[in-house]
């Protein structure tokens, strides 16, 4: 009796141009071998049964034959060619990591490269599974990876690129493998099953390569076991029966109950759905997808997406027709939205009936007085809004100044002029450097807090806007805190809190309690004109911030003891001067 061999096995590609869906890859590793450029360590990634270990094995074949074609593949008929198609070079190890992943194993491949090779140039060592390596055993490998012999190669397989450490990253030439589209799968199990001598439907052979999810390897164990289960005829139903698969004919029907608006239907084709063992889950998943593709067929330019057989093809071009491109951006809003909600829902049957019926009742008529609920596209369909001698597109006029030279501070916004006037301002001649912009509007505000110094009309910005560092804020800011000696709390405050400068002259304070926000707060009136008289700025204005309370020191000062004592109880002060204390 003739040895079975599965299809993955008996169909393996043996040269480049058989590889299936790698083309940009295959034809880089033929243009290195044709220009004899060859790097001296390679890495194969990508997911599982995409052809990785298939391309090396067809690249460590093809460097090592004598006769290359002028493609770049291999003949097949030296001695080289021979030896690796029966299995006995001695030019091509490959190790799996996956059970060979210790330090000794390593340490006896490293003794392997050094003797050369017997037959060919080069000495090939395919690792598969390369990221099971453990890290010591990574170690080991570098320095013979990063300066191997000139006789050897190295090629790295793997399906995790993120475990390999970056080390061993940086010293190969990374080939990236794409996962195998369903046209190129279906193409390949065609060619697979006319050789077999199997007949098939061409949509079944579809489901195999969607179920396959772009492995190669996968699509050919499932076209074995259909061709098993099917006895040499692969057909649809077949299938979908083996694969327990949710059938195309139950999305149809059920987008047909959708169009006519029979809810009823709808509800007795997931319950037929339900009974013959499908999840909920699984299903509404489906039927996003079905509304998915409806959507697709409507547009000529996003058909190609539609990854399906042509006689399926048909019936969502028809079905398609049917639909408006409104009631499919709504079903797809709302399937979406049951299957997001679906693991938390305590009434999972139920959350998915109501989604049914909402889709089931997007095409009915509404009734004039109903409000028709608004969806995620169409929160910005605002209508205009008739306000009073105004328009969405006017704004309320404000009383603007003219500025000629340059964007000012934002204290100049504070400058209290007749609403119809307009100041001229003169340009600044000081090192203030102004911005690109040449002309400023700024919004004259109805009401001026009581401590807002007043400018006249008259005043030059020259006068009034020199800059000035931290550091000289901080000087001023003590000078007078040397003014006012009586008030000891106060000065200890000014002493201690941390100042800092922020833009348009303005600066912040930030204090630790709320009687030192209060304290600076009413000084207000007199600190900050002294300021601006001392700093020769007009613009200067303070913001006291109040710190988050911090953890508990260990060791308090005697600062920290008499400020905590007068947040307590203010009147602590009075017995403070009164009695000359000390605060120990």
């Amino acid at each position: 009796m003739e040895n079975y061999i599965v299809s993955a096995r008996k169909y393996r590609p043996s040269t480049f141009i058989s590889v299936v869906g790698q083309r940009s890859l295959t034809q880089t590793l033929k243009n290195a071998i044709q220009s004899n450029k060859l790097a001296h360590a390679y890495l194969f990634c990508g997911p599982r049964g995409v052809g990785k270990t298939t391309c090396a094995r067809i690249f460590a074949k093809s460097i090592n034959c004598s006769n290359p074609t002028p493609e770049g593949e291999a003949c097949n008929s030296c001695e080289s060619c021979q030896s690796f198609n029966e299995g006995r070079s001695y030019n091509i190890h490959e190790l799996d990591a996956a059970s060979n992943n210790s330090v000794e194993d390593i340490r006896q491949l490293i003794d392997q490269v050094r003797i050369p090779p017997q037959l060919g140039k080069y000495k090939v060592f395919i690792i598969d599974e390369v990221h099971m390596l453990s890290p010591a055993a990574f170690n080991a490998f570098l320095k013979t990876l990063e300066e191997p012999p000139q006789h050897a190669l190295f090629i790295l397989a793997t399906t995790e690129k993120h475990k390999i450490l970056p080390t061993i990253l940086s010293r190969c030439q990374i080939y990236d493998f794409q996962r195998i589209s369903i046209s190129d799968t279906v193409e390949h199990l065609k060619y697979v099953a006319e050789s077999e001598g199997i007949a098939y439907e061409e949509e079944a052979l579809s489901v195999i390569a969607q179920k396959s999810d772009g492995g190669m390897r996968d699509a050919l164990s499932v076209f074995d076991q259909m061709s098993a289960y099917s006895g040499g005829n692969i057909t649809y139903k077949s299938v979908v029966a083996n694969l327990n698969l949710l059938d195309y004919d139950y999305y149809f029907r059920l987008t047909d109950a959708f169009i006519e608006g029979n809810v009823s239907g709808a509800l007795m084709i997931f319950d037929e759905i339900l009974r013959n063992g499908f999840e909920a889950q699984y299903f509404i998943s489906g039927l996003s997808n079905h509304l998915r593709d409806l959507l697709v067929c409507k547009d000529p330019v996003t058909l190609p997406l539609l990854e399906v057989g042509e006689s399926v093809s048909k019936k969502y071009a028809e079905q398609a027709a049917k639909c408006s491109n409104d009631f499919l951006y709504r079903a797809i809003d709302i399937s979406s939205t049951c299957d997001f909600n679906y693991k938390v829902s305590s009434n999972k049957r139920l959350l998915v009936e109501l989604s049914l019926i909402k889709i089931s009742q997007l095409n009915q008529k509404k009734k004039s007085d109903q409000v028709e609920e608004l969806y995620w596209w169409e929160e910005y369909k605002l209508e205009s809004i008739a306000l009073p001698n105004t328009s969405l597109s006017e704004t309320p006029k404000q009383p603007q100044i003219k500025a000629e030279a340059s964007v000012l501070p934002n204290r100049t916004s504070q400058i209290k002029v007749n609403k119809a006037e307009e100041v001229k301002i003169r340009p600044i001649t000081n090192n203030f450097k102004a911005p690109a912009k040449q002309v400023a509007t700024i919004s004259i505000l109805q009401s001026q807090k009581p401590e807002v110094q007043e400018l006249s009309k008259e005043q030059s910005v020259e006068e009034c806007s020199n800059r000035f560092t931290l550091e000289q804020l901080r000087r001023a800011w003590l000078e007078y805190a040397a003014t006012i000696p009586t008030e000891t709390i106060l000065v200890s405050t000014m002493k201690s809190c941390s100042i800092e400068l922020k833009d348009n002259y303005k600066f912040r304070v930030q204090v630790t309690n709320a009687d030192q926000h209060q304290r600076l707060k009413d000084r207000r009136d007199s600190l900050l004109p002294y300021l601006r008289k001392v700093l020769n700025n007009s613009y200067i204005d303070m913001e006291v911030v109040e710190l988050a309370p911090v953890a508990r020191k260990t060791i308090f000062s005697p600062l920290d003891k008499l400020n905590y004592m007068v947040g307590k109880n203010p009147n602590i002060v009075t017995l403070y001067k009164e009695f000359d204390l000390e605060i120990m």
